[in-house]
């Protein structure tokens, strides 16, 4: 690429402070962080040259650049609750521009919508490098009948007629912005101070992507869209770590007249086991039982265990320290809230299909199969598939 030609840059947002939500950037949709969903989206569509955010916060630093952006820092005076997001973006493009960048076209993303659509990002990209348009920005299409109040709390129709009630299909459509990106010239954005001027155009997104995060209940909402809508492939990691109970068998224990526990567990879970072993990927079992029936499932699988454990993340640190295993390298499959701790802290938070709730939101996959029905076997088979 010609260094001197003005380059697209898409330009993150994301500030450390939020009040609805705390720390509303780094929340884990997918299990994915919220502003490095944001980067990935940027940098897997077509057109952009370089990826940006810009931040106050450390964390969210760190957490940009590890996934591939260049990170600017933001001044204090544009990090509070009253800045603007034309502030943050004109400072950055001040930045780029003192170190040397030409920037062309800005693609201004937001890292509170989760699921921002790659290709139609780029399709907007190239109306406005195509001279077709000036900004561009994501909206949905909506057949909605949109009311508000008037001063006396009188129901007043907008964009319809209250005694006319036609057809959906004899209606015109209208278009809802999602908030997800805009696009536009950078000399147009400075000259206006705004994201819309000159020859504005609408990039059409299916209606299930425009959700905004603002408070805790729209987060919730997004987390359990993830599961629904984004495509199961290979999981990349170096390690598994499972837990036992509700993972390995299917939560239920039989209790003879001596007080012994027997628990059903999966054939198919061993020979993935076996599979995965010869392949070379380490696999720790960590579960909070005492049961000696984890030792001797362990055992029997032929893979290390640690069982009897309280504190999980603490543990699970420790086994990452000693192997020298990244926790971002690291699957995590888990059912219950005791795994929640753990399943934070590594790369690939698992789910099996039954899972607790809680751990289902905080899932960066959530399995087909149910614990001790295969889960295990569908993990390693997504590992190998790697």
């Amino acid at each position: 690429m010609d260094e001197h030609k003005p380059r697209t840059v898409a330009i993150i947002p994301a500030r450390g402070g939020s009040k609805q939500v705390p720390r509303k950037n780094l929340q884990r949709v997918g299990g994915v962080p919220l502003v490095e969903r944001a980067v990935r989206a940027a940098a897997a569509a077509s057109g952009i040259d370089l990826v940006v955010v810009s931040t106050d916060d450390d964390e969210i630093a760190a957490v940009a650049t590890a996934a591939g952006a260049r990170v600017i820092r933001r001044p204090a005076e544009l990090s509070g609750d009253t800045a603007t997001s034309e502030s943050a973006i004109l400072h950055a493009l001040d930045e780029l521009e003192a170190r040397g960048e030409s920037v062309g076209i800005v693609a201004f993303l937001q890292a509170t919508s989760p699921f921002i659509p790659s290709d139609a990002l780029a399709a907007a990209v190239e109306e406005v490098r195509g001279d077709r348009a000036d900004s561009v920005f994501a909206a949905h299409e909506t057949y909605g009948f949109l009311w508000r109040e008037d001063d006396r709390g009188d129901a007043v129709a907008i964009n319809h007629e209250a005694a006319h009630r036609p057809r959906r299909q004899d209606r015109e459509p209208h278009h809802l912005e999602t908030g997800a990106f805009y696009v536009f010239r950078a000399a147009g954005f400075r000259e206006s101070r705004h994201r819309f001027f000159g020859r504005t155009r609408i990039a059409a997104v299916p209606e299930w992507t425009a959700i905004e995060i603002d408070d805790a209940d729209q987060l919730r909402v997004a987390r359990a869209l993830a599961s629904l809508h984004e495509v199961p492939g290979p999981i990349p990691v170096r390690a598994v770590v499972t837990d036992f109970d509700g993972v390995h068998t299917d939560d239920t224990a039989i209790i003879d007249a001596d007080g012994g526990e027997r628990v059903r567990v999966s054939r198919e879970d061993g020979m993935g086991v076996a599979l995965l072993r010869r392949a070379g990927v380490p696999l720790l079992i960590l579960s909070t039982e005492v049961n000696p029936v984890v030792r001797a499932r362990a055992d029997k699988l032929r893979v290390p265990v640690l069982h009897g454990i309280d504190d999980k993340e603490k543990a699970l640190r420790n086994w990452a320290r000693d192997n020298e295993m990244p926790l971002a390298d690291i699957a995590y499959l888990g059912n219950d809230v005791n795994d929640l701790p753990a399943m934070r802290i590594v790369g690939w938070p698992v789910a099996v299909a039954n899972a607790h709730p809680l751990v289902l939101e905080e899932a960066r996959v959530v399995l087909s199969r149910r614990g001790g029905e295969g889960a295990v076997r569908e993990l390693i088979e997504r590992v190998l598939s790697s």
